[in-house]
């Protein structure tokens, strides 16, 4: 293992609110390099780009990184395909597909996350027909617990592969994950400003989430929405203004200047806003990949519930507004499509995301989850992984009908934890 890199301290998460361990850090430069690795491993975690919240990629013991690995991209254009490294991010991804006239099936508001991590934790974007990153994977490459290789695909592995793409990191390193793609089409994102609270109602937040092709809403828990960010994937047939929202919309004006989802900051690092059309990487996502954007030291917490339920669930959760705004920069509501992956929170059904983004007061925060779960509860609601929660490990089990068959794969895969931490083992169980 010439070429691996040993660090002796992981370091924190990009907002500084998460330390991973003690380490070491590891930091192969080849598969077989990494192999080695694992191959002698008592205990091993893998490190994406750390963007997530809670510990789920925390370790008592060592960890590895891929970022010193070669960042593959190879595109095939007659397959529709691209076959990534897993630590690569989606914007230089979805930049090289983009340059082949392709794109990917999806992105989340940060381009700047792993394709191995994001997809991993359940990462998504929003969209009423938009799954979660993960679902767009077709093979997945990867190192097994004996640092055998290992390679899974839709095709041939039917019978498992929902409980692989999306697995916590619990069942080896990801080295490649290849990704179906889509042609290529310009974009466009407006966003319009104060939709007044007499129009967030069922009706009224059905209409605003279904009104563009990505939809995001950002409000402050006071039966207002501030902002409402969408992005259509456009029609070059059509007339670029027919297929976005008009500039009055549901008592909203479209604002005439760029904005952040935390207006006190600049928006320069936000994608473009004007509706003119361009490529989705400069759309889709919120954010720039010339920037990392960040309110400081944050907290994000996530709950997942069935689209259906995004009105009564925020009106459920309105009831504690007083005690959310003070620690609160800000909360989005989102859209994701049903999937068939084993522990996504999106399984089987389309769901509304309610998001939080915390200022990093993590007692207070904490002290105050139990309250929005339990107003929550009602709607089953699903943690994302790579948040900060509070919810009964028994209860997030409860969520997941396909959770036996995962732990039966993991048993298989991994009889001897070695990929665990004690984030996933109080969650998922022995």
């Amino acid at each position: 293992m010439a070429g691996t890199q040993h660090l002796a301290d992981p370091g924190v998460s990009w907002s500084g609110t998460v330390a991973y361990g003690p380490g070491p850090l590891h930091a192969p430069a080849s598969v077989p390099e990494l192999q080695a690795l694992v191959a002698g491993a008592f205990r091993i975690r893998a490190l994406g780009t750390r963007h997530s919240f809670s510990t789920i990629a925390a370790s008592d013991g060592p960890l590895v990184t891929l970022q010193a690995m070669p960042a593959d991209i190879e595109v095939d254009t007659v397959a529709r395909t691209v076959r990534v490294a897993a630590g690569v991010r989606y914007g230089e991804v979805a930049r090289a597909v983009e340059a082949q006239g392709l794109a990917l099936a999806n992105m989340g508001s940060l381009p700047h996350i792993s394709e191995g991590g994001a997809g991993s934790t359940g990462t998504h974007g929003s969209g009423d027909d938009l799954a979660v990153l993960a679902a767009s994977v077709r093979a997945v490459e990867m190192v097994g617990a004996e640092g055998d290789l290992v390679r899974l695909t839709r095709e041939d592995d039917p019978e498992v592969f929902g409980g692989v793409v999306l697995s916590l990191g619990v069942l080896g390193v990801f080295t490649h994950l290849t990704l179906d793609l889509e042609p290529a089409a310009d974009w466009a994102q407006v966003v319009h400003r104060d939709v007044p609270a007499a129009e967030v109602t069922a009706e009224g937040l059905d209409a605003l989430l279904g009104g563009a092709t990505s939809v995001s809403l950002f409000h402050r828990w006071d039966g207002r929405i501030d902002q409402v960010w969408s992005k259509q994937r456009l029609d070059p047939d059509r007339e670029v203004a027919a297929q976005l929202p008009p500039v009055i919309w549901h008592g909203a004006r479209r604002s005439p200047d760029p904005v952040h989802p935390l207006p006190e900051l600049s928006a320069d690092s936000c994608t473009d806003q004007s509706g003119t059309p361009g490529p989705f990487v400069e759309r889709l996502p919120h954010f720039r990949m010339e920037f990392t954007p960040s309110a400081g030291e944050e907290i994000q917490s996530e709950y997942l519930v069935a689209r259906g339920d995004v009105a009564a669930a925020l009106a459920a959760v309105s009831e504690l507004g007083k005690r959310i705004r003070p620690l609160l920069y800000a909360s989005e509501l989102r859209t994701v499509a049903a999937d068939e992956l084993w522990l996504s929170p999106a399984h089987g059904r389309t769901s509304a995301c309610v998001h939080f983004t915390w200022r990093s007061r993590p007692a207070e925060v904490k002290a105050l989850l139990p309250a929005i779960e339990e107003r929550l509860a009602l709607f089953a609601p699903r943690p994302h992984w790579g948040k900060v929660f509070t919810t009964d490990p028994t209860e997030v089990r409860s969520q997941y009908p396909r959770l036996e068959n995962f732990r039966t794969l993991r048993d298989r895969l991994d009889p001897d934890r070695v990929f665990a931490n004690a984030f996933v083992d109080r969650l998922l169980g022995d």
